[in-house]
């Protein structure tokens, strides 16, 4: 393990990037024979008995009648825009949510505030629990998951053990945006295409509500995310917010790079709606074409 490459910074601080073979790990993954350990990723506990109506009021997601198992959700500010971001599992006692790392003391504090006379407790679990992505074809959340004792992976025979490089790869091809990476300060969901995913679209009043519905029906965002395939001639890949141009004049920016196994260099980028689909783009100097 000593010699295998963990990631320093950002949002998989603490995680391994690869285990030798990327591309042996992404076919693994796509044969839906891979698992991933993702306990770097922090997790936020809310038990009681008010938990799901509590968290319907404060979300996107549709969380009033919800039976359990595994969903996601967002939590905007009044205007819409993206602040909070996670994956969540509800096991009928409580609701844990999981977020990206140095994520959960914000998330935390927000809760907290919101507490009022709810019966809920909210804890930092991070120390508790853990994240494994189970073998199985890839879902609309990125898992299968499954959430474990921290320190007690289970045993996958016959499994491929994957990183980040891979998993990383599989996201951007299937278009799952991630704060932070996809979003900005001013990013709405319907820019990154998370209506009628982690935004439900038929629930009561949250937070941000009011942007996100009018400018559904309007059918205008200002911004929209897009796969991007690089020109594979550059050894060098853009940074994370490179700018994404066209005719020299910036059009939007780039998020989450990665080397695909098949798709070859990939990227998702948020850029302006009215960008046509034909248009030759550059970022950091390298030709660019809109999947």
């Amino acid at each position: 393990m000593s010699n295998l490459l963990t990631i320093e910074t950002g949002p998989d601080k603490g995680a391994i990037l690869h285990f030798g073979d990327p591309i042996k790990e992404q076919r693994a993954l796509a044969a839906g024979t891979a698992w991933a350990d993702l306990s770097h990723l922090e997790i936020v506990a809310i038990k009681g008995v008010d938990r799901l109506r509590w968290l319907h009021d404060l979300t996107t997601q549709h969380l009033e009648t919800f039976t359990g198992g595994w969903t996601s959700g967002l939590i905007l500010d009044h205007l819409g825009h993206i602040e909070h971001q996670f994956l969540m599992f509800d096991d009928g006692e409580t609701a844990w949510l999981i977020v990206d790392v140095d994520r959960a003391t914000a998330l935390i504090e927000y809760l907290k505030k919101m507490q009022f006379m709810m019966r809920v407790e909210v804890r930092d679990a991070s120390k508790e629990k853990s994240l494994i992505r189970v073998p199985g074809f890839a879902d609309d959340l990125g898992g299968p998951y499954q959430l474990v004792d921290r320190g007690a992976i289970p045993e996958f025979d016959g499994a491929t053990q994957v990183g980040i490089w891979a998993l990383e790869a599989e996201r951007v091809a299937a278009m799952r945006p991630r704060i932070g990476m996809e979003t900005d300060h001013k990013s709405i969901p319907n820019e990154v295409n998370l209506l009628n995913k982690s935004v439900h679209m038929n629930k009561g009043c949250y937070r941000g509500q009011e942007t996100v519905a009018k400018v559904h029906n309007l059918g205008q965002p200002p911004r929209k995310m897009v796969l991007l395939h690089l020109d594979g001639s550059e050894v060098d890949l853009p940074a994370v917010g490179a700018d994404v141009e066209r005719d020299g004049v910036k059009v939007g920016f780039i998020g989450t790079v990665a080397r695909h196994y098949e798709l070859g260099n990939i990227a998702l980028a948020v850029i302006k709606r009215n960008v046509d689909t034909n248009t030759q783009l550059f970022v950091s100097g390298i030709a660019a074409s809109i999947d």
